[in-house]
């Protein structure tokens, strides 16, 4: 049998919980299994090399800050491998190059293309433990990309279907996916089951438990994955096609905080002007979120999008740098807001759902300023000082406290 476990920063924050980690893989290694670790950097030491580099340059290039985020995985690989040995079993550590894990050039948010396993099973045919840094890889110009944050889900998941694992186990702080981010929410409770598509939905909106990307790759790959805590041995939560344990209505509620929004005022209203709007952003690997356009008046229209904190300034530049292309009076952003979201399967088939969760947040006296749905989702905008009260009164409104 071979398995894959994957571990965060937390999970590998100082040396007692470096050793708890390397006793759990050995745990499995001893019981005669094939185990892959992909490891996070430890603790928030990401967090620490950001601020480094922004106080050597406040706008870093991508291709530098990728060079420097990949000390953090290989240095938590190496220490593991160290803890490992020195508990008496055979451990390697590998990084993206050593793997040869190739991804596209976008530096900062690359994609994974291919992975060569050869070495990865080499080392397991030798009966080690092999562990290999998450959140990297390798473009064709042989630099070092990163995957976003939280890609060592990514790494994780990429590898279990190329190994064609077993079993892919995702350990984090937390003990499984619950119906919202128990730190937010004291009631929130832990599902036995989701769907990929939930799941997906659910990581995309916020919800931290999982990068997005590595669920896509999951359901596209068939491949099963636990999301477990790295402190105690508790059930955790099984993510996979159909949930059948659990069907409720909604099955959970994110908030995510790391959004700004972006009003482009007095466009054109003509064929093919929201294409070349976001024709400029994508060719810069600019994600947009909620879109919301205006009703065409007066030869003009508005539209408005949401894109992550971090590409604020970015979008607007880009933007600027082709007025002329598009046309605009002006350009206005916002930072201090949240999107939050119910998802749920069940809400294919139960009409009035979102009509109870603007109710619950008239409620609360809380406006909103964009409204986004799907089959499975709505997501709102509202203001950040709004956010915890909105997120803990929906949840209860739709009764998923414990």
């Amino acid at each position: 049998m071979l398995v894959v476990k994957k571990f965060g920063g937390t999970s590998v924050a100082d040396k007692e919980r470096i050793f708890n980690v390397a006793n759990r893989c050995i745990e499995d290694y001893k019981k005669g299994h094939d185990v892959v670790v992909v490891l996070s950097a430890m603790g928030k030491y990401t967090d620490e090399l950001i601020s480094m580099a922004q106080d050597i340059n406040p706008r870093p290039p991508k291709r530098e800050m990728d060079m420097l985020f990949t000390i953090g995985e290989q240095m938590s690989v190496a220490l593991m491998a160290m803890a490992m040995n020195q508990l008496g079993v055979s451990a390697v550590s590998l990084n993206a190059f050593q793997v040869t894990m190739r991804t596209t050039s976008a530096y900062g948010n690359a994609r994974l293309k291919r992975i060569d396993t050869e070495r990865i099973r080499t080392e397991l045919e030798c009966r080690k433990i092999v562990i290999v840094t998450g959140f990297q890889g390798i473009n064709k110009y042989d630099d070092y990309t990163t995957l976003g944050r939280g890609g060592s889900d990514t790494t994780a998941v990429a590898l279990a279907a190329a190994l064609r694992a077993d079993s892919c186990e995702i350990y984090t702080d937390v003990d499984g996916v619950y119906t919202a981010d128990p730190r937010l929410v004291p009631s929130a409770r832990k599902l036995k089951e989701i769907t990929y598509d939930e799941m997906l939905d659910l990581s995309t909106l916020g919800a931290g438990v999982l990068h997005n990307r590595s669920v896509e790759m999951a359901k596209k790959y068939g491949v099963p994955l636990v999301v477990r805590s790295s402190l105690n041995n508790r059930p955790g939560t099984l993510v996979k096609e159909d949930a059948k344990v659990e069907r409720m209505l909604v099955s959970g509620v994110a908030l995510d905080r790391n959004a700004d929004r972006v009003a482009i005022i007095g466009l054109k209203d003509e064929p093919g002007i929201a294409f070349k709007v976001f024709d400029c952003l994508a060719k810069k690997n600019i994600n947009v979120d909620v879109i919301l356009q205006s009703i065409g008046r007066d030869g003009t229209k508005d539209i408005s999008f949401t894109v992550d904190d971090g590409n604020i300034e970015e979008t607007v530049e880009t933007l600027e740098e082709n007025r002329g292309r598009l046309s605009f009076d002006r350009i206005e952003s916002e930072t201090k807001i949240a999107k939050l979201s119910i998802v749920g399967a069940g809400m294919i088939s139960h009409p009035g759902v979102a009509a109870k969760m603007f109710e619950t947040l008239y409620n609360e006296n809380i406006n909103i300023n964009m409204i986004s749905t799907s089959e499975i989702r709505v997501t709102v905008l509202i203001k950040d000082s709004d956010a915890d009260r909105a997120i803990n009164a929906v949840h209860d409104a739709f009764g998923l406290a414990e």
